[in-house]
């Protein structure tokens, strides 16, 4: 059984009220003793009573009379003047306990609506956080009031925001820059080996290095597109239209028909209209990523079927070899793959599903998979708003 969580709202409300019923409780308490110190004495005011009204009554009895109607009008006064002590205090407590009821009752609507107020800066503080996304970095709270502990809470978590803007840019740019930098010099190397692979006197061994350096050459090209890619996804968008996510999937199933017929592999489709808003080309990428993903680590004989316009925005799901559970959420971290047959095309870079998600934020949606079942592969579920 999980312990009771109560808010801070709640605790200080409850520390609030509290606090009063204790110090009205004190009130009541030193009230209660003054009164009843104030009411004069039972036995003494009862025989001064007494003896001065049988006085009056009898002014010339002084022997025998006198003395037994002193004594019964004296017991007489002190039991009214008891009964009178007991009314005046009973009274006293009951009345002073329902204002005390009624005052506490009051007591903690006014803290509930303190603690309320004390907690607004705390509240827009969250409501900041939680609207905070790597493309909109740029809020800040910029809270106004005095100099207490909540302004300056406030501040260092601007502060805080600062600090990660400027990580954040700076990351996007390095990776930027580096990318495009590398493909300058890789663009020269391909185009090197393949002038000398033209030469008809070059050796059979020096053709088998200059294919294997093109292949290498390839897959690192793939690697630093996948990377800018992956750049600009995580900065956001910088224009959202829509569009139409049926037409685009209509679109890549049809590029990739040369390559699932060469694998074996048979792609299915079920394309429902389907308009999100958001970048058409980072869209199309993900929609290639997750078909080519599903053709590539696929098994001769086996089936790609895409789904658009269900609950999911796209479920894209593959026959092929299992894949445990604890190991899907890896495939989405950049240069990750299963160990074994998913391991076996060393052309991928391994950026895929990663790059998938990163779009897949940066229009607001998330990305998601589980195993296939007995025929093994993956399902991946793709929610776009």
């Amino acid at each position: 059984m999980k312990p009771l969580r109560l808010s801070v709202r709640t605790k200080l409300t409850a520390l609030y009220g509290g606090a009063f019923l204790l110090v009205g409780l004190a009130l009541l308490v030193v009230n209660y003793l003054l009164v009843s110190s104030t009411l004069p004495d039972t036995a003494a005011f009862a025989s001064n009573a007494a003896g001065i009204a049988v006085q009056r009554a009898s002014p010339f009895d002084t022997t025998t009379i006198l003395p037994a109607k002193r004594a019964q009008a004296t017991q007489l006064v002190a039991t009214s003047l008891t009964e009178y002590r007991s009314d005046v205090l009973a009274t006293l407590l009951w009345q002073s306990l329902v204002a005390l009821a009624i005052a506490g009752a009051l007591a903690v609507l006014l803290g509930w609506l303190m603690a309320s107020r004390v907690l607004r800066p705390l509240h827009q503080i969250t409501s900041t956080a939680r609207k905070l996304e790597v493309e909109n970095l740029d809020r800040r709270i910029d809270l106004d009031g005095p100099d207490d502990e909540l302004k300056e809470l406030a501040d260092t978590f601007d502060g805080m925001l600062d600090r990660l803007a400027v990580s954040f840019d700076s990351q996007k740019r390095f990776v930027a820059n580096a990318s495009h930098e590398l493909r300058t010099p890789l663009a020269v190397q391909r185009t090197l080996v393949e002038v000398a692979m033209a030469d008809p006197d070059v050796s059979p061994d020096l053709r088998k290095i200059g294919e294997h350096l093109i292949y290498t050459n390839e897959r690192s090209e793939r690697m630093i597109e996948g990377l800018l890619v992956l750049a600009r996804s995580d900065r956001g968008l910088a224009a959202r239209g829509p569009v139409r996510l049926d037409e685009v999937a209509t679109t890549v199933i049809r590029s990739v028909a040369a390559m699932a017929e060469e694998a074996g592999v048979t792609v299915e489709s079920r394309l429902r209209p389907r308009t999100v808003s958001g970048d058409p080309v980072l869209l199309e990428r993900l929609v290639t990523n997750l078909v080519h993903n599903a053709i590539t680590y696929n098994r001769e004989g086996g089936w790609v079927h895409v789904d658009i316009g269900g609950a999911p925005a796209l479920v894209v799901r593959n026959t092929g070899p299992q894949v445990p559970l604890d190991a899907v959420p890896a495939l989405f971290e950049p240069f990750r793959r299963l160990s074994g047959d998913r391991t076996g095309d060393s052309r991928n870079a391994g950026l895929g599903l990663s790059i998938v998600r990163s779009i897949a934020q940066a229009h607001g949606g998330t990305a998601g998979a589980e195993p296939g079942g007995r025929g093994g592969g993956l399902v991946v579920r793709v929610r776009l708003p």
